[in-house]
């Protein structure tokens, strides 16, 4: 089988989870023996392009005619049997889709954030969730905010790059969603079910986990849609040291703020940015991982990571988080505003659970709120070690590297079969 994969690298000066996922994913299809084309492009070479290639970067995000050409070529001289894509923005463009079909190449592209219908693809803007643009034959709200780079130029570029290639986007041949919280999106852009398919990412398997450790850990971009400022107004509520430790690890715009709190309480404890030793230690220490995010998180990979090593999760119900620790309810489409989350129910059969938190198979979610974030970090303490067996099961069955990629061969295969 051959594939070609195809995306436009993040600037390496901007850590990108997405460049990671699609590294590894090349290197796990080539190791289960899948021919894996690469057609990357990277925002790094746009300072070193001439001065006519520059000329056109302002179209490219709606077709990029050298990129067209070297496509087609690679797709002509090695016909492929699928063209998978990741982000085409800005060097690739959308148009590349068209390109695949033109050669009679189907196309998969995993949908790794809100960019059919959002200009920055978050659903998220000056700290809350946002969908002023959903529904939008043209999103002017995006222009109106400078929702793309902060520039109304650039953001009215890409609100006509998702208006034209909206067709293009519904001509596509297999979405992956990275979770059902991405998959109800497409569905509300018009996606038909038979053409979505939910496949997370995966993590390597870091082996036998290490024995539960003792307080919480949250790990992440310290930036405000993180929820941190959610946690520590929950923290706050209880009583210094009465939950263990909470060991924050990070870096971002709110490192102030994990330092302030820090210093005031005992039982904070900021480790700063971590490399990849530290995060194993830092699992290892801790019996819980948050994932406070306050945006529709389309999949944060520090629960995974939580998973893989044995570590239950409490989080918000927004995103994907819910579909990560096996809390999955019935919910409006992404992007609608907070999942309802269930109220009183059976934990174990032996605890309650409070108003506004549900379980999961693996975890904890409540609503992104004060309150019942407050409620449910004493019972996520108490009851973190009956979960830890399911958290790593949990991560064998649904986020190992060979699990993962068996099925997205599975949807290469498919869409071979039906050419």
């Amino acid at each position: 089988m051959r594939i070609v994969v195809a995306h436009n690298r993040y600037r390496e000066a901007q850590p990108s989870g997405e460049n990671t996922i699609v590294d590894a994913e090349i290197a796990e299809l080539t190791a289960a023996g899948v021919e894996v084309l690469p057609f990357l492009r990277s925002s790094d070479e746009i300072p070193s392009m001439s001065k006519a290639a520059k000329a056109l970067l302002p179209i490219s995000p709606i077709w990029a005619p050298k990129a067209q050409h070297d496509l087609d070529r690679l797709l002509t001289e090695h016909r492929p049997d699928v063209l998978h894509l990741h982000n085409p923005y800005p060097l690739l463009s959308p148009w590349v889709v068209r390109t695949a079909h033109r050669r009679g190449v189907p196309v998969v592209q995993t949908v790794h954030n809100y960019r059919q219908v959002c200009s920055s693809g978050l659903y998220f803007r000056d700290g809350v969730i946002c969908q002023d643009c959903r529904g939008r034959a043209l999103g002017v709200p995006a222009v109106v905010h400078r929702c793309y780079r902060n520039s109304r130029a650039q953001s009215a570029l890409m609100a006509t790059t998702l208006a034209v290639h909206r067709p293009t986007w519904r001509s596509v041949d297999r979405f992956i969603a990275l979770t059902t919280a991405v998959a109800d999106h497409l569905r509300d852009y018009g996606i038909p079910d038979e053409r979505i398919v939910v496949k997370p990412n995966a993590v390597p398997d870091p082996g036998t986990p290490a024995p539960a450790g003792n307080g919480f850990l949250f790990m992440g971009r310290l930036s405000p849609e993180k929820g941190l400022d959610l946690l520590l107004a929950a923290w706050r509520r209880h009583p210094v040291g009465t939950l263990g430790p909470l060991r924050i690890a990070g870096d971002g715009e709110l490192r102030p703020m994990a330092e302030e709190a820090a210093a005031e309480r005992p039982d904070v404890h900021y480790l700063g940015q971590l490399d990849r030793p530290g995060v194993r230690a830092a699992l290892a220490d801790s019996s819980v991982v948050l994932a406070t995010s306050t945006w529709h998180d389309v999949l944060p990979t520090v629960i995974i990571e939580a998973l893989a090593a044995g570590r239950p999760v409490l989080g918000t119900a927004l995103g994907g988080i819910p579909y990560l620790v096996g809390a999955d309810t019935p919910r409006e489409p992404a992007g609608t505003g907070p999942a309802e989350v269930a109220t009183a129910a059976p934990g174990d059969g032996r605890v309650a659970l409070p108003v506004g938190v549900q379980r999961g198979e693996a975890g904890w979610v409540v609503a992104p709120e004060v309150e019942a974030l407050a409620a449910a970090l004493p019972l996520a303490a108490s009851q973190a070690p009956l979960l830890a067996g399911a958290a790593r099961t949990r991560y064998e069955r649904t986020f190992h590297p060979d699990v993962i990629t068996k099925r997205l061969v599975d949807v290469y295969a498919g869409l071979r079969s039906r050419a």
